[in-house]
């Protein structure tokens, strides 16, 4: 009931104040707003030309160092054609990079980049890197964190990048997938946090995964 009475008192605050706005006050805000989505929409346009909002394949190890130094959040998906699941990535990936623009989507032949690959100890395919400022933050190797089966949901992707902030989403993640489909004892919202590094840690950021200096 206190707390009833809080947010009661802050809604009447909140409409009183509004309702003593005069009509500059009521264009400054909507200056305000308007400037916002100008800027929001110019930064959008910058990430679109910087390859964000589509999924595209790189071709060669520098391009790799070339997209994790350009964009701040990429999502690396190491792949091979021979490889069913790396097709399974590829149509949620899809949907995903149009849907976060945030957020630079690709994916690298592992056949084509040995001395990458070798580096970066990909051994299990599909292999997905999770880039954060140029360092990986996590990776996703095979679909474990996924429920460990092929027929997964695209929200269950996309739960996952989130928890590491990757894409944006407009829930809690440590509530699990919106779905609510149990994902076993490594990927279920109760025993996913066991496992070091499917978090995001903001304060550990500069620790997190290895520097992809070239």
């Amino acid at each position: 009931m206190n707390i009833a009475k809080t947010v009661e008192d802050q809604i009447d605050a909140e409409n009183k104040r509004m309702d003593e706005l005069d009509e500059d006050d009521l264009d400054r805000i909507r200056q305000k707003r308007i400037e916002h989505m100008k800027k929001e929409n110019e930064k959008k346009q910058e990430l679109r030309r910087k390859g964000h909002g589509q999924y595209q394949e790189i071709n060669s190890e520098q391009e790799f160092f070339d997209v994790s130094k350009q964009s701040e959040l990429v999502v690396c998906h190491f792949y091979r054609t021979a490889t069913p699941r790396c097709q399974i990535v590829d149509k949620h990936f899809n949907i995903l990079a149009a849907k976060h623009v945030e957020c630079r989507f690709v994916k690298l032949n592992a056949e084509k980049c040995p001395f990458l690959v070798q580096r970066l100890l990909v051994v299990v395919l599909p292999s997905i890197a999770l880039i954060r400022q140029g360092k990986i933050a996590d990776w996703l190797v095979g679909f474990d964190d996924l429920g460990g089966q092929d027929d997964f949901e695209t929200s269950t992707m996309e739960w996952r990048l989130a928890c590491q902030g990757m894409v944006q989403v407009d829930y809690d993640v440590h509530d699990g997938p919106p779905t609510g489909r149990s994902l076993g004892p490594r990927g279920h919202a109760k025993g996913a946090g066991t496992r070091s590094g499917i978090w995001q840690r903001h304060e550990d950021s500069d620790e997190d995964g290895g520097d992809l200096s070239d």
